[in-house]
C-alpha cells in the first residue's frame, strides 16, 4: 500500500507541477489564464512593490533552500527518500500558486512595441525560451528532476541511484540551458510593465544567486569532472563556435543539482 501511495503521490505532484508551469507561461504572457502578471486592480506603488518582493523572496527561499544537501539530509529524517523530490515539487507548486494569487500588478509601461513584425519576433523568442526550458529537462533526466523516477523505483522495490552526469545537446553549449530559456521567457515580450519587469528581474536575480550554490554542490559531488566542465563551458550564453564534446561519466548527479 505504501508503494502505491508513493507512486500516486509522485504522479500527482508531477501533474500539478505541469499545470502550474503552464499557468506560469500564461501568467508571464498575460494569456489564457484568469490572472496574468498585469491583471487585477492596481494598489499603490509602494504596497505593490512590498507584496511582490516578498512573494519573489518566498519563492527563492523555498526553491533554493530545499534543494541544498544539508536541508535534504535533515528533511529525509521526516519525509521518506522516495518522495523527497516529489515533496520539493509540491512545495514549489504551493509557493507559485500563492505568488499567482497574491501578485499585485504595477501597470506603468516600461516599453510597448507597436511594429507588428517586432511583436511577432518577440513572441517567437518567447516561444523559443519555453521550448529551450522544456527541452533542457529531457537532456538530463526529466523524470528524475521532477520526482517520477524516484517513486517508480520505490514502487518496483528497486534501489534508487542518481542518473549519470551527462553533457549533451544544449549542455554542450552552456552549463544551464534551462535557466537561459527561462530568462528568455521572462524578458521577451512586446509589452513590458513595471510589474512584469519586477517579476522578471526578481526571478533573474534569484537564479543568479542560486546557481552559485548549485554549482558549488555539483563540484563537491561530481569532483574534477564538473570543475573541468565548468571551466570550459559558459554559464548561460554560448560562445560562437565553441561546442563541448559530449560526456557521460559514472559520477551521479543528484536531482535539483543540475
Amino acid at each position: 500500500m505504501n508503494r502505491i501511495f508513493t507512486l500516486l503521490y509522485g504522479v500527482f505532484a508531477y501533474c500539478v507541477f505541469f499545470g502550474v508551469f503552464l499557468y506560469l507561461v500564461g501568467f508571464v504572457a498575460n494569456f489564457l489564464v484568469p490572472k496574468g502578471v498585469d491583471a487585477g486592480q492596481a494598489p499603490g506603488l509602494v504596497t505593490a512593490l512590498a507584496i511582490d518582493v516578498v512573494l519573489i523572496a518566498l519563492f527563492g527561499l523555498q526553491h533554493s533552500a530545499m534543494a541544498r544537501p544539508g536541508f535534504k539530509q535533515w528533511w529525509t529524517r521526516i519525509v521518506p527518500h522516495a518522495i523527497e523530490r516529489s515533496t520539493y515539487v509540491m512545495a514549489t507548486n504551493v509557493v507559485l500558486i500563492v505568488l499567482f494569487w497574491l501578485w499585485q500588478p504595477i501597470p506603468q509601461v516600461v516599453w510597448h512595441v507597436e511594429t507588428p513584425e517586432l511583436r511577432i519576433a518577440l513572441w517567437a523568442l518567447f516561444a523559443a525560451g519555453l521550448a529551450i526550458s522544456l527541452a533542457s529537462t529531457f537532456m538530463v533526466d526529466h523524470f528524475d528532476l521532477f520526482g517520477l523516477r524516484q517513486v517508480w523505483f520505490a514502487f518496483r522495490a528497486r534501489t534508487y541511484s542518481h542518473p549519470e552526469f551527462v553533457v549533451r545537446w544544449f549542455y554542450r553549449l552552456v552549463r544551464h540551458p534551462l535557466y537561459t530559456g527561462m530568462f528568455i521567457l521572462f524578458w521577451a515580450t512586446p509589452d513590458m510593465t513595471l510589474g512584469h519587469a519586477l517579476f522578471s528581474a526578481g526571478m533573474t536575480v534569484y537564479v543568479l544567486i542560486a546557481v552559485r550554490f548549485e554549482e558549488r554542490d555539483l563540484a563537491q559531488v561530481l569532483g574534477s569532472d564538473y570543475v573541468r566542465y565548468k571551466g570550459e563551458v559558459p554559464m548561460f550564453l554560448p560562445k560562437p563556435g565553441q561546442v563541448h564534446p559530449p560526456i557521460v561519466t559514472t559520477h551521479k548527479a543528484p536531482s535539483g543539482m543540475r
